[in-house]
């Protein structure tokens, strides 16, 4: 099984309600997948509420390979998950390993 966790960062310029419209928005996208991408085993995304932290967004997600993790990665409906944070993402940072 391979664990698939990302880190995202907003802009500082982006005012804080619409960073959070736009959490809410990816957060749901991200947890409808399940349905749409069947190598998917596991997936969840937390929206950080400590203001004193830098990332905003923790995404936590399992599949059995990492050749599933790539088909979930180009799959159409995750990319279409991804351009919701486009405008307003400043970085990521992803990790995948075994367990």
């Amino acid at each position: 099984m391979v664990k698939h966790i990302v880190l995202f960062k907003l802009k500082d310029n982006v005012p804080e309600a619409e960073k959070l419209v736009v959490m809410n928005k990816f957060k749901a996208a991200i947890e409808s997948l399940p349905s749409k991408i069947s190598v998917i085993r596991k997936i969840e995304v937390g929206l950080n509420i400590n203001p004193g932290e830098t990332w905003n967004i923790a995404l936590n997600s399992e599949f059995d390979t990492l050749e599933d993790v790539k088909v979930y990665a180009t799959h159409p409906d995750h990319v279409a998950a991804g351009k919701i944070l486009a405008e307003t993402k400043e970085s990521r940072v992803c990790v995948d390993y075994e367990f």
